[in-house]
């Protein structure tokens, strides 16, 4: 019942003009009594990816032509309070989180400072990467300043940021991540909420596998929704250069209450 009426204040909060909706997340932020999707700690199906996909993901270190070594460069876009971003530090990789309120990236500073010891190197050998947190809109490039390397990551990490935006913003996400994806990086999906009717609404909107298939795979362009809200495979034209394309999908065994039974984990390359 609680998770209904969370449900139908947020639908409430957001609805009206789409303009407005990164807005409206600040105003959230901003108040700071409602954040439902707050978990408290990284989704388990993020730490089993990086614990157990490694012949995936490869190390968290990446090597220059000319043999110079760095560490690989992590983004999570919509980090919330910064969770997944200190995770992904943990796990050797210089992580970058992005918000597009101010407060939530105090909160971020915030987390770090309370729980860091909980998010020590999980690897000793590699150590602990950086933490930056960041305040920007994901589809603008002011924020990309702070980033090395042409603004471009070896992993970005995409859980209920897409299914926090409307449909119409989709083949921008989809432009967006391809363009801030590196010619070998990966980038991870948690696929929630994955059973919801398309017809009800959001946030969170409703994301089907089929969503993160048709838009990858066509980044920016416009594509055809059938009446029940469901994305129309099979767009025709030839393939855009920039399309990622899918290596590995799966149910995950450990996740968020809140997804158990129907969150996928998919991972897309170049």
């Amino acid at each position: 019942m609680a998770l209904q009426q969370d449900r139908a204040r947020l639908m409430a909060h957001f609805a009206g003009d789409t303009s407005k909706h990164q807005t409206k997340w600040s105003d959230l932020w901003d108040k700071g009594d409602f954040l439902p999707w707050d978990r408290g700690m990284p989704n388990p199906a993020l730490i089993d990816t990086l614990t157990h996909q490694r012949d995936l993901l490869g190390t968290c270190f990446v090597e220059d032509e000319f043999g110079n070594k760095r560490r690989k460069r992590a983004l999570v876009p919509g980090c919330g309070k910064g969770y997944d971003v200190l995770l992904l530090a943990s796990c050797g990789y210089d992580a970058f989180g992005l918000e597009v309120s101010e407060t939530a990236v105090k909160r971020c500073y915030e987390e770090q400072k309370a729980s860091g010891l909980k998010y020590s190197a999980r690897d000793e050998r590699s150590g602990a990467g950086a933490v930056k947190f960041m305040h920007g809109d994901f589809f603008g490039t002011d924020w990309v300043i702070n980033i090395k390397g042409e603004g471009k990551f070896d992993l970005i990490y995409d859980y209920t940021f897409l299914s926090a935006l409307p449909p119409s913003f989709r083949p921008d996400w989809a432009l967006r991540m391809a363009q801030l994806l590196a010619s070998e990086g990966n980038l991870i999906c948690i696929e929630f909420p994955s059973a919801k009717d398309p017809l009800i609404g959001g946030p969170p909107f409703a994301l089907p596998p089929q969503v993160y298939t048709e838009h990858l795979a066509h980044p920016g362009k416009e594509l055809p929704y059938d009446e029940k809200g469901h994305v129309k495979g099979g767009v025709s034209g030839p393939k855009s250069p920039i399309a990622l394309t899918r290596v590995a999908h799966w149910q995950p065994e450990h996740t968020h209450e809140i997804g158990k039974g129907q969150d996928w984990v998919s991972i897309w390359r170049y």
